[in-house]
């Protein structure tokens, strides 16, 4: 699968404008949060929630690009399969957790950061494998987070699917 093939996935899945109560990240528009928005735009604050519906999925998917594949260096991922589970889990958890996430599947220190070391391990790697253990990680991690705050129970069937889905269905 392309990368951008890949983000237009992600755009579809997280859909359009929402404003979920139970949500932390507040309004989102194609998955991207007032303060991703407002990063993006050069803000020191978060974009206000009209900014966020006036959001183009143009703007989404290069700020998709930017901020979820290209900076975190998972554009250097081989594995499309493996890549796609990475980024997902960065959109929805944040790219540091799903990049401590790879650096575990891989047995590298995990730091959050994917340079050099954990790229050629990861790509050394058995892509099925590696991709399986990311997503194994986030599933612990979506349901610490509903153990945590019960209020987020309402996303947990949600999440649960889209792990799966992005897992291919072996969840």
């Amino acid at each position: 699968m392309s990368i951008e093939t890949m983000i237009y996935q992600i755009i579809e899945r997280e859909g359009g404008y929402v404003n979920h109560p139970a949500d932390r990240g507040g309004p989102t528009n194609f998955g991207i949060t007032a303060k991703t928005l407002g990063a993006w735009r050069g803000s020191a604050v978060p974009a206000s929630a009209g900014e966020i519906r006036g959001l183009t999925e143009k703007e989404a998917f290069q700020i998709y690009y930017d901020i979820y594949v290209r900076k975190p260096n998972f554009i250097y991922i081989n594995a499309p399969h493996l890549r796609e589970a990475v980024v997902d889990f960065g959109v929805n958890s944040g790219v540091r957790r799903a990049s401590e996430a790879l650096q575990k599947a891989v047995g590298a220190p995990a730091d959050g950061i994917v340079g050099p070391v954990t790229l050629r391990a990861v790509n050394a790697g058995d892509p099925q494998v590696l991709s399986l253990k990311v997503n194994l990680y986030r599933a612990l991690f979506v349901l610490s987070l509903v153990g945590r705050s019960h209020n987020q129970v309402v996303f947990a069937r949600g999440w649960a699917n889209r792990i799966n889905e992005v897992a291919g269905g072996i969840l």
